[in-house]
C-alpha cells in the first residue's frame, strides 16, 4: 500500500490532534495511581483541585483554569460520598476564581465531620485561600503561599472603589463609580461574613472577624503572597512541611512545554555525605 504526500499530511494532522489527548490520558492514569498511593499512606480520601495550563484542544493549544461552578459541583459530590469517619486530604493549586464556587466548596469542607487537611504545594490564592479557611489544618511547603480574599469588581479591588468614592464629595463622583462602590460594599460585607462563618467553628467570633477583615479588607494587593509565618501570626491552623508524595503528584500536572522557559536535567550526582 502506497501513500502519497497528501495522505502523509493527513496522518500528521491526525497525530498532532490526538497527541494531547493521548498524553492527557496517560498522565491521568499516572495521577490516579499516585493519588491511590497517597490515600493508602495517609489513610485518607484524597481530592485534588489543580489549576494549571493544560493542552487539551486541537494541536495542543493551551487554556488556563480557575475555580468555577463545575469544580464546586464535582468536589461537593466527592465530599458528600466520603464516609463521615474518613478524613479528607484536599490538595489545592489555584489562582482563585468565582467567590460563589469557592464558598460552596468551603462550606462542604467545613461540614465534613472527619478531619479535613488542605495541602498547598505552591499557592492557593483568593478563592483557594477562602477554601483553606474551612479546613481543620492547612499544610504549606517552605515556600508555599496563600493570598488575600478581597473581592474584585470588574477587575478592580472592591475596597479601592469604596475608597475612591469616599475621597471626594458625592456630587463630584461619576455615577458609574457610585454604582461600583455600592456593589463593592456589598461584596466586601458578603466575603467577610462568609470568612467568619468558616472560621468560627475553630475560633471565637472576635478572632474570626479580625482574620476576615485582614484577609478581605483590601489591606494588601490581591496578589500579595501570604507566607506560612504570616498565616500563623493571623491565627490560621498552618503547618509547614509538604509530604514528598504530594510534591511527586504535582509533577504529573505538567505545564505546556512551549509555554515554559524553565528547564533542568534529572539529578545524577549522588548527594554528598556530611563530614564528621
Amino acid at each position: 500500500m502506497s501513500f502519497d504526500f497528501l495522505s502523509l499530511i493527513w496522518i500528521a494532522i491526525i497525530v498532532m490532534a490526538l497527541q494531547p489527548l493521548l498524553m492527557g490520558r496517560w498522565f491521568a492514569l499516572r495521577r490516579a495511581r499516585a493519588i491511590g498511593v497517597i490515600e493508602k499512606a495517609h489513610g485518607t480520601r484524597v481530592i485534588t483541585m489543580i489549576h494549571r495550563q493544560e493542552q487539551r484542544r486541537l494541536f495542543g493549544f493551551s487554556f488556563a483554569r480557575h475555580i468555577d461552578l463545575e469544580d464546586a459541583q464535582t468536589i461537593i459530590a466527592a465530599i458528600k460520598e466520603t464516609p463521615d469517619t474518613v478524613p479528607i486530604d484536599l490538595i489545592l493549586h489555584t489562582p482563585g476564581g468565582l467567590v460563589l464556587a469557592a464558598m460552596q466548596i468551603a462550606r462542604a469542607v467545613e461540614a465534613h465531620p472527619a478531619k479535613v487537611t488542605v495541602y498547598v504545594p505552591v499557592y492557593a490564592m483568593s478563592g483557594g485561600t477562602l477554601i483553606a479557611l474551612a479546613a481543620d489544618e492547612i499544610v504549606l511547603g517552605e515556600f508555599s503561599v496563600l493570598g488575600p480574599i478581597d473581592p474584585q469588581i470588574l477587575g478592580l479591588p472592591a475596597a479601592s472603589l469604596v475608597k475612591a468614592r469616599d475621597s471626594k464629595p458625592v456630587s463630584e463622583v461619576w455615577d458609574l463609580t457610585l454604582v461600583l462602590a455600592d456593589v463593592s460594599e456589598k461584596a466586601l460585607a458578603q466575603v467577610k461574613r462568609g470568612a467568619v462563618e468558616l472560621l468560627t467553628p475553630r475560633l471565637d467570633e472576635t478572632a474570626a472577624e479580625a482574620i476576615a477583615d485582614q484577609l478581605a479588607g483590601g489591606h494588601w494587593t490581591h496578589d500579595y503572597a501570604l507566607t506560612a509565618t504570616e498565616a500563623k501570626e493571623l491565627g490560621l491552623p498552618v503547618k509547614v512541611g509538604m509530604p514528598i508524595d504530594v510534591m511527586e503528584l504535582m509533577k504529573l500536572y505538567p505545564q505546556p512545554v512551549q509555554q515554559s522557559g524553565v528547564e533542568f536535567l534529572p539529578l545524577t550526582i549522588p548527594p554528598r555525605r556530611p563530614r564528621v
